[in-house]
């Protein structure tokens, strides 16, 4: 089987980094036959400058009528005007929606040989192997009202908090599915002490516990969770949370990995079979490195491409169905950063110091050779 993967550099370190990415895909079918076609659009600020808009109705449609997408990042100082009508950022929203997309993992792992480039204390990382559970399309980034006026006594704005139960049901569901191929460990994350959506969303949760015996269920105030992530990270495995509990959290959770330039993340339109281990379990998504656009680096060669190699292996996972090829491309990652490999955000003083594409060059000749 041929598969399509629509590749989206977009705007700063976008393109270095998903260059080295498909550089590691290119080199795991060298070695094991997989067929992929890439077809290369742009999006965010690029598509601004070419087309007047972040991202074109044919963009959109050659990513429908792909098995995935794998994006860079999007913005950067020549579009940040925060009263413009059009902004770079637009263009991801605008995917996610295309694509129906609605659950985001952010997986985080913490490879022994970065324990001590981490700000954490190294004895509170060790074991640490978590997944973050985002809901991608509800909540306040989403829902109406939403607007800014001006009133007689100053300036206001407001903007509206939402979630339906079916919405909460699908989320928690890719939750309780994680955790059952895992260690059977999901935390649910809310503020139901204030909230009248997150009172609703442990209810759903709580009613949804019955129907997976064998997962343990808890249930956590999000000011609790963010302290425990950095406390005591290792006691958690699958962490399921709402919009913008997710896109906060699971940024803190990367102090744990050393950078957020190593974390990846997949964005899926529907439940994964299991932990996407099986072959054949595939789901078409979106799949994309944490990190922003990192305008300040952008060209030097200094870009972290590790969070955008291994967002391809949860492609391969998840939306083409060869998990075995995507086990192998997170051993030539460990095997890489174990030999002392280290980009400029996560190398120690005095530790020599490799360029985006020699990473990128490392990886792909261990996937090679393993």
């Amino acid at each position: 089987m041929r598969f399509k993967v629509l590749v989206l550099p977009g705007d700063g370190i976008g393109p270095e980094v998903t260059g080295e990415a498909v550089k590691v895909m290119e080199a795991v079918s060298a070695r094991t036959g997989l067929a992929v076609d890439y077809v290369r659009d742009e999006v965010g600020g690029a598509a601004m400058d070419r087309h007047g808009v972040p991202i074109r109705e044919e963009t959109l449609e050659l990513a429908r009528r792909s098995h995935a997408v794998l994006f860079g990042a999007v913005g950067g100082p020549r579009w940040d005007d925060p009263k413009a009508p059009v902004r770079p950022e637009q263009g991801l929203l605008a995917l996610r929606k295309g694509m129906g997309v609605f659950a985001n993992l952010r997986p985080v792992r913490v490879f022994p040989c970065l324990e001590a480039a981490s700000p954490v204390k190294p004895e509170r990382l060790r074991g640490v192997d978590l997944v973050v559970v985002r809901e991608l399309t509800g909540g306040l980034y989403y829902a109406t009202p939403k607007r800014r006026w001006q009133t007689s006594r100053g300036r206001a704005g407001v903007d509206t908090l939402k979630y339906t139960e079916a919405e909460i049901r699908r989320i928690l569901r890719v939750g309780f599915e994680l955790a059952r191929a895992r260690r059977k460990r999901l935390t649910s994350v809310d503020k139901a002490n204030v909230l009248e959506t997150s009172r609703l969303w442990r209810e759903v949760a709580s009613e949804m516990g019955c129907e997976y015996p064998d997962v343990a269920l808890e249930h956590a105030l999000v000011d609790s969770c963010a302290m425990q992530l950095v406390s005591n990270p290792a006691r958690f495995d699958v962490l399921v949370m709402e919009n913008t509990f997710g896109d906060i959290l699971s940024d803190e959770a990367s102090v744990l990995s050393a950078s957020l330039g190593m974390l990846p993340s997949a964005s899926l339109s529907r439940v994964p079979a299991g932990d996407g281990r099986g072959r054949g379990s595939r789901s078409p998504g979106l799949y994309e490195p944490v990190h922003g656009s990192a305008p300040d680096i952008a060209g030097q060669g200094k870009a972290n491409p590790v969070g955008a190699i291994l967002s391809a292996a949860l492609m391969l996972r998840y939306s083409l169905g060869r998990p075995h090829e995507a086990a192998l491309v997170e051993r030539a990652v460990e095997r890489a950063l174990t030999g002392g490999l280290r980009t400029a955000d996560i190398a120690a003083p005095g530790q020599r110091v490799v360029t985006t594409k020699e990473m990128g060059n490392a990886v792909a000749e261990l996937v090679r050779t393993l």
